[in-house]
């Protein structure tokens, strides 16, 4: 299999999970400041899920970089980093 291929799924993976992560999010009740403090949890909450996703597709990229080529043990590894 080629590497390309790989990590073409795994950035798939990872954007469908940002997506779901966003879809989440509850829009304010109201226009006022008030209204938005109140889902400021909810914003950290997701900013942080999104540090933690994004911080697993960098090391995820800077390991398939080491790769020259990718076998089934390569393949298992990564679904299971994916899960």
């Amino acid at each position: 299999m080629n590497k390309a291929r790989l990590e073409a799924f795994s950035d798939g993976v990872i954007a469908i999970a940002i997506t779901i992560m966003v879809l989440g999010l509850k829009m304010p009740d109201g226009a006022s400041l008030a209204e938005l403090l109140k889902l400021v949890p909810q914003l950290l909450s997701y900013a942080l899920s999104f540090t933690y996703v994004g911080i697993y597709w960098v090391n995820h990229h800077h390991l398939l970089q080491l790769v020259s080529r990718v076998n089934s043990r390569i393949l298992w590894a990564n679904l299971h980093l994916l899960f």
